[in-house]
């Protein structure tokens, strides 16, 4: 997981240089608002959205490509990129690029895009929601635009309006700068196993101030607190601590991540070959 977290968050600092609206919306997923930029960019889905201002697909589809090649030149993997007028549309057609593509789908192209889509591809329908609707003939997402908004509320409640909307691709929701992230960790493993009390809380002070850094440049609250110990003979072990409430605060961090490593020095005699910290929202 740590090392999903490392290159996840190297891909995300590069899309972060194209558009300085973007979306992160897990390890592999990020929308991008093209709608005013001098560069843009996007990693698994790249998105504009129209406001007044018309966008040059065309351009998208050059930062697009750039973007890909900049993440594969970077970290040897590949992206499928959807470029659309707004995120039902591009995350749809991210879907249909996959593996490593690029799916454009125009404003007056959205229509006929949807049309033979299984209802299931839309955001939101789940198998439960598919079944129900399969029992009433409902199997595209153009027979699920026959439907009335009056029939999916009554079927599904509140959520039936947004199937609605989805369905003519009515989708307001702006790129939001919220990151959903979930952990924030780091590790080291030294030249030769030690025991070197000094040597280990000198390297752990380090990770200490490199954690928090991440902590500060992501806004990012922890509430349980994880050291990683890992002996000579690969033996792995974890302590933790959970707070009462979340935290910001560096001297609760480096206090409780201290106590948890000086448990695994009082405890056990065997040389250790790595040390980590991870901080969670929960």
């Amino acid at each position: 997981m740590e090392l999903y977290q490392k290159v996840s968050n190297e891909i995300m600092e590069v899309i972060k240089q194209y558009s300085p609206k973007y979306e992160i919306v897990s390890l592999d997923e990020a929308y991008l608002d093209l709608t005013e930029y001098s560069k843009i960019l996007l990693n698994i889905k790249i998105f504009g959205e129209k406001t007044g201002l018309e966008i040059s697909y065309k351009k998208a589809e050059e930062l697009a490509k750039k973007l890909k090649d900049e993440i594969f030149k970077k970290e040897k993997l590949t992206s499928s990129i959807g470029i659309g007028p707004n995120k039902t549309i591009a995350k749809l057609a991210s879907e249909k690029a996959k593996p490593n593509g690029l799916k454009i789908v125009k404003p007056e192209e959205v229509e006929n895009f949807l049309a033979p889509l299984a209802v299931n591809e839309l955001p939101g329908i789940g198998p439960k929601t598919t079944e129900k609707l399969k029992a009433i003939g409902i199997n595209t997402i153009s027979e699920l635009k026959s439907l009335s908004k009056e029939k999916l509320i009554e079927m599904f409640g509140k959520v039936g309006e947004i199937f609605w909307q989805r369905a003519r691709a009515i989708d307001q929701e702006p790129v939001s700068q919220k990151e959903i992230i979930k952990s924030v960790g780091r590790q080291i493993t030294f030249e030769k196993d030690t025991r070197d009390p000094k040597l280990i809380f000198e390297k752990f002070d380090q990770l200490i101030m490199e954690v928090y850094r991440e902590i500060e440049s992501q806004n990012f609250s922890f509430k349980t607190i994880t050291v990683i110990c890992r002996y000579l003979d690969f033996e792995t072990h974890t302590k933790s601590k959970t707070l009462d409430k979340p935290s910001k605060d560096f001297s609760i961090l480096k206090r409780e991540a201290k106590k948890l490593l000086l448990k695994f020095i009082m405890e056990n005699f065997k040389l250790i070959r790595l040390i980590g910290l991870r901080v969670k929202k929960n």
